[in-house]
């Protein structure tokens, strides 16, 4: 799999192979390790995060409604966050995809590129996107230029997989904050049950997941998908921001999580709310992924 970044002043994209990657960790000295884990002064990359847990519906002009109500709550170079499908509409049958017109969505997304350019913030959010000839389910990242790009989800629902097209690139979004860069990897909803998939961008650079879902299943547990979060984000020691659709049925919850795994806010009820949180990226650590052992386990990614 190839990482993959674009070029922009405020949200940029490089572009490196994870194709056959070989993750084995260097042995390092015990003085290093040591070195590393002392809590010697980093300069401070403060990140104001916004995210909502909002209703979705397949009716794109109430959507684009919604993020722009979102937006008006946002300040200048604020990160705000919105759930899967947030676009387009989404369910767990995509019983609206049938119906749903592409150049509507496109029409969405020019409105929704032009809001965030004028307020000047980071937006990630969740639409089904038609191109290339079929569907795929996708996160949008839009700069503050106005710029938008695109990560293509990898791991389809089972209901997704007969009707939508995965992607075969995982995505890193270098994004910028007064002047200071901080590497972003998107993920959607089903994604989490796959730790390698969060393990690799990590390794590449990656210093904040946002997560976005679209998980409203009553026969699912809401303690196993709250555990997943904080496990990707413990285990890695990255940020976590994670949100997910306003349902009662919802059985993941909206979100922000320190590379502690120490949970730094959370949405109490699955009725819409917005959530703030400022986070420092310096914080963020390879502590722990350094000290795998490379002599037992190798990570590699081929298609």
């Amino acid at each position: 799999m190839a990482v993959v970044l674009a070029p922009a002043s405020h949200g940029k994209i490089r572009e490196s192979e994870f194709g056959s990657l070989d993750l084995r960790v260097t042995q390092c000295s015990q003085d290093l390790l040591q070195s590393w884990s002392s809590k010697r002064e980093k300069t401070p990359v403060v990140v104001n995060v916004l995210l909502a847990q909002v209703p979705i519906s397949w009716n794109v002009a109430n959507n684009v409604t919604t993020v722009r109500s979102v937006l008006d709550e946002a300040n200048a170079q604020d990160l705000v966050v919105l759930p899967e499908g947030m676009i387009s509409g989404y369910d767990d049958q995509l019983s609206g995809l049938s119906a749903l017109d592409p150049r509507v969505v496109s029409d969405a997304i020019d409105v929704i590129a032009e809001t965030v350019r004028q307020k000047n913030v980071h937006l990630f959010c969740g639409t089904l996107l038609f191109d290339g000839g079929a569907w795929s389910n996708v996160v949008l990242y839009f700069s503050p230029e106005g710029e938008h790009h695109v990560y293509r989800k990898v791991n389809l629902a089972t209901h997704e997989r007969s009707q939508l097209v995965a992607g075969s690139v995982l995505a890193l979004f270098d994004l910028t904050f007064d002047e200071q860069s901080v590497v972003v990897s998107p993920q959607l909803c089903r994604e989490i049950r796959f730790p390698d998939q969060w393990h690799c961008p990590a390794r590449e650079g990656a210093q904040l997941f946002v997560y976005l879902a679209n998980a409203a299943n009553p026969e699912e547990s809401m303690d196993v998908w709250r555990s997943h979060l904080i496990s990707r984000a413990a285990e890695t020691q990255r940020f976590v921001i994670a949100a997910n659709v306003a349902h009662p049925d919802r059985h993941c919850p909206t979100m922000v999580i320190a590379p502690s795994g120490e949970v730094i806010a959370e949405a109490q009820s699955p009725e819409p709310t917005s959530i703030r949180a400022t986070i420092d990226v310096a914080s963020v650590s390879d502590w722990y992924i350094s000290q795998q052992r490379s002599d037992l386990v190798r990570i590699s990614y081929e298609i």
